[in-house]
């Protein structure tokens, strides 16, 4: 299973990837993660990303999207994978085809959490709360989330547009919405 956790801030992926992980027995790739992964390890992309994030600019995508492909080709994927956190918009979600496509490994669902979005700022507020984190206010957490809703919104469609999306109502426990987008995988068989 090669999939793609769409969401914003506070909707709950990572937490659900992590339990996706164990359940569906492919590796957890958040993006974030690899590249602090690739600069901690010194490798040439992680050289380039370090020098970037030096000078105060944002990874360049075609950095990210080298930086997946080396995952891609580590063999703990050859069952698949969870990406979380990319792509975040619609240069990246058609790197992102193009590369799967020409490894053969081609992209088998996403799946969106949907959160109202005054729930989302209730959660991040209370997360900030608990972790001390200043820079979580309200009014920071709807700006972040109304840049997530302009950049992602068109990733969503483009998925949407292939088949490939679940919206998945992503409010209630941990398990409900787990069950919720393990069913939501399952195939619907054909009519015949």
């Amino acid at each position: 299973m090669r999939l793609v956790l769409l969401g914003p801030p506070g909707s709950g992926k990572g937490t659900q990837a992590v339990r996706l992980k164990e359940h569906l027995q492919v590796p957890h790739i958040s993006t974030g993660d690899l590249l602090r992964a690739e600069v901690a390890a010194e490798s040439k992309l992680g050289i380039e990303a370090r020098e970037v994030m030096a000078r105060g600019e944002l990874v360049s995508d075609e950095i990210l999207l080298g930086m997946l492909e080396n995952r891609f080709s580590q063999e703990d994927t050859r069952g698949g994978f969870i990406l979380d956190g990319y792509p975040r918009n619609l240069a990246q979600a058609d790197a992102l085809t193009a590369l799967l496509e020409r490894i053969g490994q081609p992209m088998d669902a996403a799946v969106q959490l949907d959160v109202p979005s005054e729930l989302l700022v209730e959660r991040i507020a209370g997360r900030a709360k608990a972790e001390g984190r200043a820079d979580d206010t309200p009014e920071s957490v709807r700006t972040r989330l109304k840049v997530y809703s302009d950049q992602t919104e068109p990733v969503v469609d483009f998925f949407r547009q292939r088949g490939k999306l679940s919206v998945v109502d992503g409010v209630g426990s941990l398990d409900d919405v787990f069950a919720r987008i393990i069913s939501a995988l399952k195939p619907v068989p054909e009519v015949g």
